[in-house]
């Protein structure tokens, strides 16, 4: 990682090391801290993960990194038509195609490939090792320049094991952060956070495949014919999300509807024009998303906390010039309601239904679906991976989608992926800083590197 130490908005600062856990919940740092572990750093920041919240597409977005190519290491090409990847990810050595976002350049310490499987068969031997070699690894290191450093073990030990072991595994991790001070002195600051959470309850699989066929649709690793009921939907991780490519654009909001039926399914959105369309048991709505506020000029006292905050990636408006609307044509699938009442009697929601970014966030940011308008309408409409899905599935707390001789393997104690309040929330706190309370990951570049 590039030292960012001379300087830092025109102070100097100190040498910093960056430490992400995978996987590791905000509510689990609390639990943690409340013990009396990480007790030299400030209070931790809700970090929100996007939609779906898997390792890689949190990653890109909190480093303002290169996309990956899909949502997992099996992912669907839409130029090549079928799917890639998978398992062979996942042997040998590293190579540029095993990296799939360029924020992994900037990594000084990761596990050896071969532990990214194995983390989930072995976990507790896998994390020990892991955090041993980061030890190790670091305190050889150069004195001079920031480190940069992720380890994975925790994902495997929560998706294996739970909260209990994570607790162990945490307290290790205390222990070998206060010899990292001891040694380190004030000079060197430690920014410790997470991709993104977990929810921590056994999970049983929501059978997508079966029910679609029952709907006429054909499962597909490719899709090369056109004008038929083919889809592709990637099953690897144990997740609770799941990402559907068409053959047919036309069959894309009947598909969408199909699994919005499966049992296990919280809701799907697709694309429709410049709008999504969220369906569900409970539901169905739309997200529609405008620049420029209704009388031309930015609203006053909504200003987000940087200039960037909300905006897709590449987006040159500002925060204050980007408003949603939500409007529910059956139910209320997000359980928005009663939030979009609260914006019309504060005055932030105009004649025609729009809120600013801002407002929509300070009213979401704690919601049962965190900063919900914003991060389900750009999981579609910006490049959080190369190949987007034609329907995402956000999977209820509970349930899972994947591969099938994975789930075979692994108990399945907690998992991630969905666009929930637990999956959503991870965490990210710092020894030498007070941060916000709440930061979309989109906004963390600057906290972390800056």
């Amino acid at each position: 990682m590039q030292n960012n130490g001379q300087s830092h908005r025109g102070n100097t600062r100190p040498r910093r090391l960056l430490l992400c856990l995978d996987g590791v919940p905000h509510e689990l740092i609390e639990v943690a801290r409340n013990k009396g572990l990480f007790e030299t750093f400030g209070a931790p920041t809700r970090l929100l993960s996007p939609f779906p919240t898997m390792t890689n597409v949190a990653l890109s977005a909190m480093l303002r990194a290169s996309p990956p190519a899909g949502y997992e290491s099996l992912y669907f090409d839409r130029k090549a038509r079928e799917l890639r990847g998978g398992i062979k990810k996942y042997l040998g050595r590293r190579t540029p195609d095993k990296i799939p976002s360029s924020y992994m350049d900037e990594l000084d310490y990761q596990e050896p490939l071969a532990f990214e499987f194995l983390v989930y068969v072995a976990p507790e031997s896998v994390w020990r090792a892991d955090m041993q070699r980061f030890r190790e690894r670091f305190l050889a290191a150069p004195q001079t320049r920031d480190y940069f450093a992720f380890l994975k073990g925790t994902d495997g030990l929560l998706h294996s094991c739970g909260p209990a072991r994570l607790s162990i595994a945490l307290e290790s991790l205390d222990r070998i952060l206060r010899e990292i001070q001891k040694v380190c002195g004030d000079e060197t600051e430690i920014v410790l956070f997470s991709d993104h959470g977990m929810n921590l309850q056994e999970n049983r699989r929501a059978d997508l495949a079966t029910h679609l066929r029952r709907q006429g649709f054909k499962l597909q690793s490719q899709l090369t014919a056109i004008n038929d009921r083919s889809l592709s939907i990637p099953a690897f991780g144990l997740c609770s999300y799941a990402a559907a490519y068409c053959g047919d654009e036309a069959i894309v909001p009947e598909a969408a509807d199909a699994l919005s039926e499966v049992p296990g399914v919280d809701f799907s959105v697709y694309r429709d024009g410049q709008a999504v369309v969220i369906k569900a048991p409970r539901g169905a709505a739309r997200i529609e998303r405008r620049t420029g506020s209704p009388a031309g000029q930015p609203r006053s006292g909504e200003r987000t906390t940087s200039a960037r905050q909300g905006l897709p990636n590449g987006d040159p408006a500002t925060a204050d010039s980007v408003s949603y609307r939500y409007l529910n044509t059956t139910g209320d699938p997000l359980d928005l309601m009663t939030i979009v009442d609260t914006l019309r009697r504060n005055g932030k929601l105009d004649q025609e239904g729009f809120a600013s970014d801002a407002a929509w966030f300070d009213q979401t940011h704690s919601h049962l679906y965190p900063d919900a308008l914003r991060n389900i309408y750009t999981s579609l409409h910006t490049n959080r991976v190369k190949h987007t899905a034609d329907v995402l599935v956000s999977l209820r707390d509970g349930y899972y989608y994947g591969w099938s001789p994975f789930g075979r393997v692994v108990r399945l104690a907690a998992t991630h992926g969905n666009a929930l309040r637990s999956s959503s929330n991870a965490f990210l706190m710092s020894t030498h800083r007070q941060l916000p309370s709440c930061v979309r990951a989109d906004d963390a570049d600057g906290l972390l590197k800056g």
